[in-house]
């Protein structure tokens, strides 16, 4: 009797399951995001960045009652650490720069600082927004890139189509959370997005490269939908290792980081987990779903049936 262990994970054979899944995931993104809206740093919107260093005992609310008595509305107060000694790192939608330093310089005096025990760092509305074009248009042109990538790689546009859908669903997902939470968006959130979605990208291309090989051989004895789930199977436990030790530094910066790094690492973590998901529920089920319409995996569909076949360790396949 063969162990139920030997036989592979029917990813593809739950493809509907799974797309169903991603599909009501984006749609929660996507409501949280016109609901709630994203929040977006000083360096998108412009305002005040005030670094107070060397603080001694002083309180977050101390420090923010400081602030609001100086004139700022609405502060955002972060704690930070310079060369171990405790400061503050404080946002405020301030753009005007001798504003932002009477601002900072009442706030120092009413807490006992000297006026040499803060930074004051204005970001015009301006340059924010070109920030957000220009990052908008990297985005977008590296898509493009990718889809060109992947079908010259592998000779085949519609492995770059889906491996988008892949990282687009990726995308939505982390601003859908970031919205829900209300946290906003950084520098560092978007260097993590970027890295999150090579992460995802390079799962999906293993297993591409498999498809791709398997489909050389000309004598394949069973449906493109059995042959992209064995190709799966080839490469999930490496590309599982991956993704949990890759998660395991992210998850120790997320819980026990400074406030910079919890920023870096919120967007990591969320994409990290996201990317483990959709490498595998996104791109290639859909793939063999396209690629299945194609006349000789048609033919090897109407002799084999419907059905996604599983293979054992011998390699003889068996129904899922």
């Amino acid at each position: 009797m063969r162990s139920h262990f030997s036989r592979e994970i029917p990813i593809i054979y739950h493809r509907r399951q799974f797309l169903a899944i991603s599909g009501v995931l984006v749609v929660l993104a996507i409501v949280g995001l016109v609901a709630r809206g994203l929040v977006f740093g000083i360096e998108f919107k412009g305002g005040t960045e005030i670094d107070f260093h060397d603080t001694g005992s002083i309180s977050i609310g101390q420090m923010r009652a400081a602030l609001v008595s100086a004139g700022e509305e609405d502060p955002t107060v972060q704690t930070s650490v310079t060369e171990g000694a405790q400061g503050f790192l404080v946002r405020s939608d301030t753009i005007d720069p001798k504003t932002a330093n009477q601002h900072a310089a009442a706030a120092a005096s009413s807490l006992g600082l000297g006026g040499e025990s803060y930074t004051v760092t204005t970001i015009g509305p301006d340059w924010g927004t070109s920030v957000i074009k220009a990052s908008v248009l990297a985005f977008l042109v590296s898509l493009v890139l990718i889809i060109i990538y992947i079908s010259l790689r592998f000779r085949d546009y519609k492995m770059g189509v889906t491996a988008v859908v892949a990282l687009l669903h990726d995308l939505i997902l982390v601003f859908g959370i970031y919205a829900l939470l209300g946290r906003e968006v950084t520098p560092n959130t978007i260097a993590a997005i970027l890295t999150i979605l090579g992460y995802s990208l390079y799962d999906t291309v293993v297993v591409f490269h498999r498809i791709n090989e398997n489909m050389k051989d000309e004598s394949i004895k069973c449906t493109f939908m059995s042959m992209a789930n064995h190709s799966i199977n080839e490469v999930l436990m490496r590309s599982m290792n991956t993704s949990i030790t890759s998660l395991i530094p992210v998850v120790a910066m997320l819980l026990f980081g400074g406030e910079t790094l919890k920023d870096f690492a919120l967007a990591m973590t969320i994409g990290l987990v996201a990317g483990a998901y959709s490498s595998y529920a996104i791109p290639t089920p859909l793939y063999a779903v396209w690629k299945t319409a194609e006349e000789r995996f048609a033919r090897l569909r109407k002799k084999h049936g419907d059905e996604v076949q599983r293979f054992v360790l011998n390699r003889l396949p068996e129904e899922a």
